[in-house]
């Protein structure tokens, strides 16, 4: 069985009000990761997603290529972080 990693990852640029919450709710369920990813008040989006490696290692490559086309990615932070186990699906927060 594969291990399980989670990193919290915070992204600025044009990534408000450009449907990119959506985009990474939609790559993340397909890779099967738990989480969630919310818009923060300086204009930055935050999200933490967790499960099998390999997986969370894709979706952090899509973002670091630059999401979905239709967004600017500035910067990127992530942080590893301990998985919590107790998500059973990726949601968009409000």
């Amino acid at each position: 069985m594969e291990s399980r990693i989670a990193y919290r990852i915070n992204v600025t640029g044009r990534v408000q009000g450009v449907g990119f919450r959506y985009s990474v709710q939609q790559r993340a369920s397909r890779l099967r990761l738990g989480g969630w990813v919310r818009n923060e008040g300086d204009g930055s989006v935050e999200i933490h997603c967790e499960g099998a490696s390999a997986a969370v290692d894709v979706f952090i490559e899509w973002i670091e290529a630059g999401g979905p086309s239709y967004c600017r990615i500035d910067y990127i932070q992530k942080h590893p972080v301990s998985p919590q186990g107790v998500f059973t699906r990726f949601t968009v927060e409000y």
